[in-house]
């Protein structure tokens, strides 16, 4: 918390107050979730207990989106023009499946396809990071394709090869300037995790779901589940943008 700004904590909690006081009208039922009885605890617990899973699910998924994103973009800087097809081929096809039909294919289909066993946890994993993967890689050639020529001229005069020139001297630069976009890309996999409950992930879309089907109280239930993303998806944030700030005091330094 100590991440976020002042103004966002008076905020969140002026909001989760005013939520509580009117849960004194007799039409909602805040005690599913009233931290003060044995009931409420152990519901709050429960759906706090997906947190762990919808973090897992969002940062395994992320990391390999964005190898696979860098992977697919170095193609499409190239002058050979298969290469470049192959790039806009990969990009334009994964981008015009919707994430949860690509879920719903990969833990129903793929098995099938390749005759193997997906758990859901890697299941979600693959579709998200799939899915992620053709905006990463239009992240990156946008990221590299902004620093400026003569970069790689600098590196051919000191003998670097193409390997060297890309790990020591573009994508540095490139990342620093690509970083905003790519913590954008974090929180949007972070609510994208939520679909992954179709499949029955214990995440905490999942675990609101189940715990409405047993207490039948939508609206309360569903209101913490907001609160546990808005604030997940508000440190996340924060931290993206100290990150920057660290990075551009160490530029400047």
């Amino acid at each position: 918390m100590a991440l976020l700004k002042p103004g966002t904590v008076r905020i969140l909690c002026i909001c989760t107050l005013a939520l509580f006081v009117t849960g004194c009208s007799a039409n909602w039922g805040w005690y599913v979730v009233d931290p003060t009885t044995k009931t409420g605890m152990s519901n709050l617990m429960f759906l706090l207990g997906g947190l762990r899973y919808t973090i897992l699910l969002s940062v395994t998924a992320i990391l390999i989106s964005i190898v696979v994103g860098l992977l697919v973009a170095l193609p499409g800087l190239s002058n050979n023009r298969y290469l470049k097809l192959f790039n806009r081929t990969y990009v334009e096809f994964i981008r015009a499946i919707p994430i949860l039909v690509m879920i719903l294919w990969v833990y129903y289909g793929l098995p099938q396809l390749g005759n193997i066993q997906i758990g859901v946890f890697w299941a979600g994993v693959i579709a998200l990071a799939l899915s992620d993967s053709a905006f990463q890689a239009e992240i990156f050639r946008a990221g590299i394709q902004s620093i400026h020529r003569g970069q790689y001229e600098a590196a051919q005069s000191i003998s670097l090869n193409y390997t060297d020139t890309m790990r020591f001297v573009i994508l540095p630069q490139a990342i620093k300037r690509i970083l905003p976009a790519l913590g954008n890309q974090l929180v949007y996999m972070l609510k994208m995790s939520s679909l992954v409950s179709v499949i029955g992930m214990q995440e905490l879309t999942r675990r609101a779901n189940e715990l409405v089907v047993t207490e039948y109280r939508s609206l309360e239930i569903y209101t913490i589940l907001v609160l546990e993303y808005l604030v997940l998806i508000l440190i996340v944030s924060a931290g993206v943008r100290w990150l920057e700030r660290r990075m551009r005091a160490d530029e400047r330094g």
